[in-house]
């Protein structure tokens, strides 16, 4: 028997007032016991591996095989580089108690950090493949944010990272065990969590339609996804009540969403003056791809300074003695020497 969440939101008038929360953070089928943090970060995953499988094949640029051992490197170094940026904000929490920084399934993963390892090692291991850098990141760029649109669902089932407190009809309901400290049973907060969800489902469908029906130059396609998120987190962060270092009146996590906006944006300032190194990824067709496989070349490839190239077989007229050597009277010669009769 699977424990999912108690069904039981608030109705005013028949609509539904609230979101409830789930009665445990874990998944029992039978003796089994399976975290859901955990679950939906490995669903995200291999939502993500799946798709970027899929766009290497019709950028004709690798395989599935290829995202599958690229993504097992990314995902790992992604993983421990969430983590670290996770225990390196928050570093109170864990200086007294070491043992707590492997512990992920509790929740506590940093997505920036996540970003740097992830990106960095998936780009080296492209490189190691002989698969061009750039596409292929684009390639990711939709897939990182359908991950993310998933593996947000962790924080709903951790009861954690929610925003404000509201009155909204979609307001998240807390149970005491979670509830922050000050707010009154039944309090309803902000779905952080649904929102960042949603908007990364409208940011991977954008970045995909954007490909296919614009010509996007290798790299940008990935900037275009850092700006889509980090202007997404942005917003997000500032509704959360969770513990954070301020700067400015502003979150940590806001001015590293700035960061990135602004690194995004100068990139793809200075790219668009500069000469692409790497031909953009063409999507290729299965059937068009025959077509160009079954095309005969018809002869051999003349190597230069082969003066008997295509002439085997035939042998060249011996010039006759008595024949006169007359200029063609069809080409004539102006005083400068040039033919005349050609436009």
């Amino acid at each position: 028997m699977i424990a999912a969440a108690e069904l039981s939101p608030r109705v005013v008038g028949g609509i539904v007032a609230s979101i409830p929360s789930p009665s445990s953070g874990t998944l029992s089928i039978g003796p089994l016991k399976i975290h859901a943090y955990g679950l939906m970060i490995a669903l995200g995953v291999v939502a993500a591996v799946w798709l970027l499988g899929r766009r290497l094949e019709q950028k004709g640029i690798g395989t599935r095989d290829d995202a599958n051992s690229i993504s097992v490197w990314a995902v790992i170094a992604g993983v421990i580089g969430s983590r670290l940026y996770h225990v390196a904000t928050d570093w109170s929490k864990f200086s007294d108690n070491l043992g707590e920084i492997p512990k992920i399934w509790k929740g506590g993963l940093g997505i920036p950090g996540g970003l740097i390892g992830g990106i960095a090692v998936g780009a080296y291991m492209i490189k190691r493949k002989g698969i061009p850098v750039a596409a292929a990141i684009d390639c990711a760029a939709p897939a990182i944010a359908l991950a993310q649109a998933i593996g947000r669902w962790g924080n709903y089932w951790n009861q954690e990272l929610f925003g404000k407190a509201t009155k909204l009809p979609w307001g998240l309901e807390i149970d005491d065990a979670h509830l922050p400290v000050g707010y009154a049973h039944g309090t309803l907060f902000q779905p952080t969590f649904l929102y960042e969800s949603l908007s990364n489902f409208i940011l991977a469908g954008v970045l995909l339609a954007v490909d296919k029906r614009t010509k996007v130059r290798p790299g940008h396609l990935m900037a275009y996804y850092i700006m889509g998120y980090g202007a997404i987190r942005f917003v997000v962060e500032g509704l959360r009540i969770d513990e954070a270092h301020h700067v400015g009146g502003l979150r940590w996590n806001q001015w590293v969403s700035i960061a990135a906006i602004v690194g995004a944006a100068i990139y793809l300032f200075v790219s668009k003056s500069k000469a692409p190194t790497e031909a953009p990824a063409i999507d290729v067709d299965a059937d068009d791809a025959d077509e160009v496989d079954g095309v005969d070349g018809g002869a051999d490839p003349v190597e230069p300074g082969d003066e008997s190239a295509g002439d085997e077989g035939v042998d060249d007229p011996e010039p006759d003695p008595d024949a006169d050597h007359e200029p063609d009277a069809s080409v004539t010669s102006d005083p400068d020497g040039l033919p005349s009769g050609h436009d």
